[in-house]
């Protein structure tokens, strides 16, 4: 089976029908009319590579640093909610994948498998995203935990403060565990795979909450606890907040304005993510590869600048490396291959981009991903790019 799968979208397609609906389109979709989830996309096939002969390209090599971290590749896995309803104990098997692979995988706050679950489980550090929470006593727990499991880099999610309007997950009562109706069990009967594998762990919920905080112990109490919980009233001053409490980089995620950008690094961010949540909150708001320029403008070079959104291909990677991110997020991307195959899935995913890099990198004419750049792109495409924002 995995020696027929050649692109993301070959994962994405047989994800579709081993994963039920509800859970595939939780991953798949984005917020009102999608058009910002779509424009992600359709805005990295507008660059366009310069392609170079007569330069040796043997010994090529993507290998490069994020966060400080040796990894083989500019590729994170970014940090996904209830991944473990993708695929049985989801974020257990991404996380010993990227770990086997030499890149960050990022847990987050609302994940199926507990802190605890991941950290007994692999053996390198994992990175934890933090939501913005009313709960501070909850967060600084969080917080502690994230310490105790081996974590040292921290990823602080800003552009979820209150929740976009996803129809998807209206019409399809999205829940974890998932309440038992026709539908839902129609969706289970016709995915056997998927339930066999469920069937076999305990993990069906929010890991990281049920237990950890006051007057959450079930599916009834944690729903209400989740819906109160994101934090409306976020300022500035929250996230300087939680700089005093993490004394390891934190990276903050969801810029997508150049006007916040100091802001977050006055705050303490070591790290920007230019991020729009994968057009999954303010639908209509840019891509992020359109920004990427404006925001590195910004940044000017006090902070490492990362981006996620719209990455399906090695590729894809390559043409945000080249405009100035210093890495790459990605989060359907591999999600797609997890739901599909499991923890084989997500190697695949990691080798089919990687074999995207390398190979882009020879007819490019270059041997390391650190020196690629805007030398790489037909000047026009970059300038449309820039003509976005």
């Amino acid at each position: 089976m995995l020696d027929k799968i050649c692109s993301v979208e070959d994962f994405r397609t047989l994800a579709r029908k081993r994963v039920p609906r509800m859970f595939y389109d939780y991953a798949d979709a984005g917020s009102w009319t999608e058009s910002t989830y779509h424009q992600n996309e359709r805005d990295f096939r507008s660059i366009h590579f310069r392609q170079r002969v007569g330069i040796d390209i043997t010994n090529r090599t993507t290998t490069t640093t994020l966060a400080g971290e040796d990894v083989t590749m500019p590729v994170a896995l970014a940090p996904v909610g209830i991944a473990g309803m993708q695929h049985a104990d989801g974020e257990i098997l991404a996380a010993r994948a990227a770990e086997a692979f030499g890149i960050p995988f990022i847990l987050s706050t609302m994940s199926t498998c507990s802190l605890e679950d991941v950290a007994t489980h692999t053996a390198k550090p994992f990175w934890f995203q933090l939501y913005i929470l009313k709960d501070r006593s909850f967060s600084e727990r969080l917080l502690e935990r994230a310490r105790a499991a081996g974590c040292k880099t921290l990823v602080v999610t800003l552009d979820l403060t209150l929740l976009g309007q996803r129809h998807k997950d209206i019409r399809n009562n999205l829940r974890a565990p998932p309440k038992i109706t026709p539908s839902t069990l129609y969706q289970f009967i016709t995915r056997p795979r998927w339930c066999l594998n469920m069937i076999g762990t305990g993990r069906r919920s929010f890991g990281n909450v049920v237990g950890h905080t006051q007057g959450v112990s079930d599916l009834s109490s944690l729903a209400s606890w989740i819906t109160e919980q994101f934090d409306a009233a976020f300022t500035w001053k929250d996230l300087e907040w939680i700089r005093t409490r993490w004394d390891g980089p934190m990276i903050v995620k969801g810029i997508l304005d150049p006007e916040d950008v100091p802001k977050a690094i006055d705050a303490g961010a070591d790290i920007i993510v230019v991020s729009n949540h994968g057009g999954r909150q303010l639908d209509g708001a840019p891509s992020t590869i359109s920004v990427l320029p404006s925001i590195l403008e910004a940044a000017n070079g006090k902070v490492e600048v990362h981006l996620d959104g719209g990455i399906r291909s090695g590729q894809d990677v390559l043409k945000a490396i080249a405009l100035g991110a210093k890495g790459v997020h990605i989060g359907r991307a591999y999600i797609y291959g997890l739901g599909a195959c499991g923890q084989a899935g997500v190697t695949k995913t990691l080798e089919i981009i990687r074999n995207d890099l390398t190979l882009t990198m020879g007819m490019l004419g270059e041997r390391d991903i650190n020196q690629v750049g805007q030398h790489n792109l037909v000047s026009d495409s970059v300038q449309k790019i820039r003509c976005f924002t």
